[in-house]
């Protein structure tokens, strides 16, 4: 009987314990045609550290930064250790190397079917145009949802991107018509989660990892409070 705690510990990963607040920073401008470059102070922290104990855990391999404006939300993210060809595919988005966003914009951690103020995302650094060289960006269905966010429109989704021989920068910009109840004047905090996903590397997640639904249910998501 002694060892159930253990096997308790085991099982759930440190980061499901938790409910985190993470402050984002304030850009400006948020965005131009080439793109955005976020400085340290923008990095998000290293949640999954917390499991790094724990069998399976997640390797961080990504550096993501993230910034508001009332405009939108910004994303930076740089990998720089892949020995492997990036792999991207318009035609399987979920199973192509980029990056996954989840955001809530009424931060509402207390429902596990999303509402239609959650929305899903996704970037990646190649895999449109002609090629599949031009980097993408789209909107993605979130599984189970009680009701879906309003649909993006062609365009509204900005990413910008460069290739190399040992992975990728890219960048993303969200602007607040792509998200349903955006509005910083009136809620400053947000239900939020990321994943990168690569096929070499593996997948590193933000609030909570592969051990729960963090692709569908609300209360998994972290908050981000959005600070000047």
């Amino acid at each position: 009987m002694s060892s159930a705690p253990n096997q308790l510990n085991t099982l759930l990963a440190p980061r499901f314990l938790f409910q985190f607040a993470v402050p984002v920073k304030r850009q400006t401008p948020i965005w131009s045609p080439k793109g955005i470059a976020l400085g340290e102070d923008y990095r998000l922290p290293d949640l999954a550290g917390l499991d790094r104990e724990t069998p399976g855990s997640e390797r961080r391999f990504a550096d993501v930064r993230m910034a508001w404006a009332p405009e939108g939300l910004a994303f930076w993210i740089d990998i720089d250790c892949k020995q492997q060809p990036v792999w991207c595919r318009e035609t399987r988005l979920d199973e192509s190397d980029g990056l996954h966003i989840w955001v809530d914009t009424r931060a509402t951690h207390n429902i596990h079917r999303a509402s239609k103020f959650c929305n899903r995302f996704i970037f990646t650094p190649m895999g449109g145009g002609s090629g599949d060289t031009q980097p993408l960006a789209d909107q993605l269905l979130i599984n189970r949802a009680r009701e879906n966010a309003r649909p993006v429109r062609p365009r509204e989704l900005q990413v910008v991107a460069k290739v190399t021989k040992t992975g990728y920068r890219l960048a993303a910009f969200i602007p607040a018509v792509a998200m349903t109840g955006y509005d910083p004047t009136q809620q400053t905090k947000l239900g939020f989660n990321y994943a990168v996903v690569d096929r070499e590397l593996g997948l590193q997640t933000f609030s909570n990892g592969p051990s729960m639904p963090f692709d569908e249910d609300p209360s998994c998501w972290a908050t981000m409070e959005l600070v000047s």
